[in-house]
């Protein structure tokens, strides 16, 4: 496809693919985890709920669409691969849904992984009966129009964190996070440093060792205890 575009109306090419068994290991990882191994940093705001219950792992192809359009989340989904993740920045809209039904089904169809919105989707029986996993900050039944302009394959903010095109997306109940394509391999094993701790936290528990002493330690430290 040849990019005849401008800059805000246009449909740039995807970065080359990480690895699928690279993506894979994210799977079932927690955000909260994923957030805690990068910092802190890295994760969505609580405005962007799990709205058909079904967790998701995969690269993000990233749309920026006009308030009240969905033009161009319909050409992401024509370009993206299966398992690909739609993150959508819909300008602060909220009373105009993006994706419905008919998007859902071609979702499905497609075997796409999911779509994660910052800003509103519609249909979520359907969505539900379909078993896409899909992310929005709000579910409404107001339609949109398809006339554009808008990005796809663009820097995005979503829910307050930057998205790249073919950063990892993983979202659960906990909410989502990010992980920049650049940074898989470390934060992968971060994360697992930080289940290896909790895992040893935990058998500490089990033990009797319900406080961690150096709570306690802290407090004297700040004068709250002897």
């Amino acid at each position: 496809m040849t990019n005849l575009g401008k800059i805000g109306f246009r449909v740039l090419p995807a970065p080359p693919r990480l690895d699928p068994a690279l993506v894979e290991r994210f799977r079932g990882l927690g955000s909260a985890n994923l957030a805690d191994a990068m910092g802190r940093f890295n994760w969505m705001d609580p405005g962007i709920v799990m709205r058909s219950g079904l967790s998701l792992c995969g690269l993000a192809v990233t749309v920026r669409a006009r308030p009240a359009d969905n033009l161009m989340v319909h050409k992401a989904m024509d370009i993206a691969e299966p398992g690909d993740i739609i993150v959508v920045n819909t300008g602060g809209n909220t009373t105009s849904a993006v994706f419905g039904d008919l998007m859902a089904t071609s979702a499905a169809e497609k075997k796409l992984g999911g779509i994660v919105v910052d800003g509103a989707i519609r249909d979520v029986t359907a969505i539900v009966r379909l078993g896409l996993p899909a992310f929005a900050r709000a579910v409404c039944p107001g339609g949109c129009d398809k006339d554009g302009p808008g990005e796809v394959n663009v820097p995005v903010s979503c829910g307050g964190t930057v998205v790249m095109p073919g950063d990892i997306v993983v979202g659960d109940r906990d909410g989502v996070a990010v992980v920049p394509r650049g940074e898989a391999e470390a934060v992968l094993a971060l994360v697992q440093q930080l289940l290896t701790n909790e895992k040893n936290r935990k058998e500490e528990i089990a033990k009797g060792v319900i406080t961690r002493p150096e709570i306690d330690a802290l407090l004297r430290q700040k004068g709250v205890i002897e």
